[in-house]
């Protein structure tokens, strides 16, 4: 039997979820663009693409809810596919402002982080404390999670920004959040090649009961 039969109706709470963090996600990664280019900041900037990706899945996400366990491996792949390219792209950014430089505000990177760590964090655990969660949304608290842990990177940046100001923090912290993010883009790529060995495994059970 195909996995296209095996349909996940998915429930109220996580559409309603599922539509919190988007919006949530779109509304900050509008924020970490203005503030990123104000700032001069490689690393606000690169959460801002994080964050548009991130919005991009959770509205794959919701479309997978009522889909097939096929479509959603399909659209975990897409995710992890999204956040390899945005790594790279954040890696090259940061390598053309070390060789032309930058002038990044760390006032108004910590401000924006910090921000943003209350936001990823509430939706972080909204994620968390949805139950049966599919490959699908497992990949969007991989998302949330990586998130949380770029925006402390951007706290940490900023103080010493502001104490140095040099512009090198900004860097490091940019290509740390773009190693998240590829670190992320082969885990989600994991978990959708695992989840067909699981649902075969499912259909041989199965197949086995039927015999029976």
């Amino acid at each position: 039997m195909s996995g296209d039969h095996d349909i996940d109706l998915g429930s109220a709470g996580k559409r309603r979820t599922l539509w919190i963090v988007l919006w949530l996600n779109v509304a900050i990664a509008i924020g970490f663009f203005v503030v990123g280019y104000f700032a001069d900041s490689n690393a606000l900037l690169a959460n801002g693409l994080d964050n548009s990706s991130d919005a991009i899945v959770y509205a794959l996400s919701l479309l997978a809810l009522t889909r097939s366990r096929v479509w959603k491996r399909g659209a975990a792949r897409f995710s992890g596919i999204m956040l390899f390219i945005f790594g790279v792209g954040v890696i090259a950014d940061a390598v053309r402002r070390f060789l032309e430089g930058s002038d990044p505000g760390g006032v108004m990177m910590l401000a924006m982080a910090a921000v943003a760590a209350v936001v990823n964090l509430i939706c972080l655990r909204l994620l968390q404390k949805t139950k049966e969660k599919d490959v699908s949304m497992r990949a969007a608290t991989t998302f949330s999670f990586n998130d949380f842990i770029a925006n402390g990177g951007i706290i940490v940046a900023g103080i010493v920004v502001m104490l140095t100001g040099a512009n090198w923090p900004d860097l490091v912290v940019g290509i740390a959040v773009a190693c998240i993010a590829l670190y992320g883009s082969v885990q989600i790529l994991r978990d959708a090649h695992m989840d067909i060995h699981d649902e075969e495994g499912s259909e041989h059970q199965k197949g086995d009961q039927f015999q029976r």
